[in-house]
């Protein structure tokens, strides 16, 4: 079975904005700092999301091979993990590309 990532979803945390050296610990306003809150929060559901979609095709999968599933059934529970793993992957090098261009920032 897929297993959750809780090891890697509370990276995605952005920190509090305390000044304790947090992302947004030397942000312009609270307004900034919401809107990291925000993003991370949606990225932090998304990712969440995904894998609940990966954890439901599996159970149907497993259902299927049981017969406890019909193989339209199958194919539905595949295409949504399938399309929701490709815009993960089309996320993840979005944020790769958008890192790599602010690296490449003369300061």
């Amino acid at each position: 079975m897929i297993t959750g990532l809780s090891a890697v979803v509370p990276q995605l945390q952005m920190g509090n904005t305390d000044g304790d050296g947090g992302l947004f610990s030397r942000s312009a306003g609270p307004v900034a700092a919401d809107a990291g809150s925000s993003f991370a929060a949606m990225l932090t559901r998304a990712a969440g999301d995904a894998i609940g979609t990966l954890q439901q095709a599996e159970q149907v999968s497993v259902q299927a091979l049981q017969g406890e599933a019909d193989i339209r059934q199958v194919v539905d529970a595949v295409m949504s993990a399938e399309q929701s793993l490709q815009a993960a992957v089309a996320i993840r090098d979005k944020i790769v590309t958008a890192y790599l261009e602010v690296s490449r920032m003369a300061i």
